[in-house]
């Protein structure tokens, strides 16, 4: 699927016409790497709107790094954050939902990857805001939202914690991903949301994008089979198996790809708006 002359086919023509909420990652998704969302994707979601169809961000941002962009872009009501482990209500302004990583468990997680990915640094995501290890390195002045500090002051200062991030230089994100769940097993939730980077994302056990999802879809009395799901990156997975239509960017991670249903045409080239675009025409 990468012209826009593209046609539905026979799956999509059936989902067009019982489909009932978009949910869609933001990053790589429907914001592309060099710029803002563009005005066509906006009308999209816009067009979408007006049909009904409420359209949910589903994230790996933090509600700060999403409440500016939801402005942007006409969003409202709920979005789900931090690969699922945390829903924030734009209209209200605070978080109505989290999921938690216990102390101990995040504990565990430290001292469990310390000694086979050497150099690895943590950074503990709280709803209170963003914590970090001095060698957990960032690309932000976080001002009031960032405290550096030892591991164990964290842990006393941030919880509840609803995410850890780590960085380990030198190992790419694929790898620690590898390495993260054969020595954690089933204790943990981790993915990651970038190839090129050297960072990995961890939640509690069980919770996920598609896991949260779920619960605000119910909430809406939408079932997964009246759901369009879109997403690049392997903290996608769940939500493109679980959704009833799901679309993977061309320009995407492979494990996406292959978890999707379909493939849209790239973020760049406002994939998301193309078949948006395609299944409002054929309701």
């Amino acid at each position: 699927m990468t012209s826009e002359a593209a046609t539905l086919d026979a799956a999509e023509t059936e989902f067009a016409r019982t489909w009932r909420l978009v949910a869609t990652d933001l990053d790589g998704t429907v914001i592309p790497r060099d710029r803002p969302v563009s005005d066509r994707t906006l009308a999209a979601f816009a067009a979408c709107d007006a049909a009904g169809i409420p359209v949910v961000p589903v994230t790996g941002r933090p509600p700060r790094w999403v409440t500016p962009l939801a402005a942007e872009a006409g969003l409202r009501g709920q979005v789900v954050c931090a690969n699922g482990a945390v829903v924030y209500d734009l209209d209200a302004g605070r978080v109505v939902r989290q999921h938690a990583i216990a102390v101990d468990v995040v504990r565990a997680v430290a001292s469990t990857l310390r000694p086979v990915l050497p150099g690895i640094g943590f950074a503990l995501e709280a709803v209170v805001g963003f914590r970090r290890e001095p060698q957990y390195a960032t690309r932000f002045d976080g001002g009031l939202e960032q405290r550096v500090a030892p591991f164990e002051e964290l842990l006393a200062d941030a919880p509840p914690v609803v995410k850890v991030l780590a960085k380990c230089p030198g190992v790419l994100s694929d790898e620690m991903v590898a390495v993260a769940g054969r020595e954690l097993g089933g204790l943990v939730n981790v993915t990651h949301s970038n190839a090129a980077d050297s960072l990995i994302e961890i939640m509690a056990a069980g919770v996920s994008k598609a896991s949260t999802l779920a619960e605000v879809a119910a909430d809406r009395g939408v079932g997964a089979e009246q759901v369009v799901a879109f997403g690049d990156m392997p903290n996608d997975l769940e939500m493109l198996r679980w959704a009833g239509r799901s679309y993977a960017m061309a320009d995407g991670h492979p494990e996406a790809l292959a978890a999707a249903d379909a493939v849209a045409p790239d973020c760049g080239d406002d994939g998301v708006a193309q078949v948006l675009e395609r299944l409002l025409r054929a309701r």
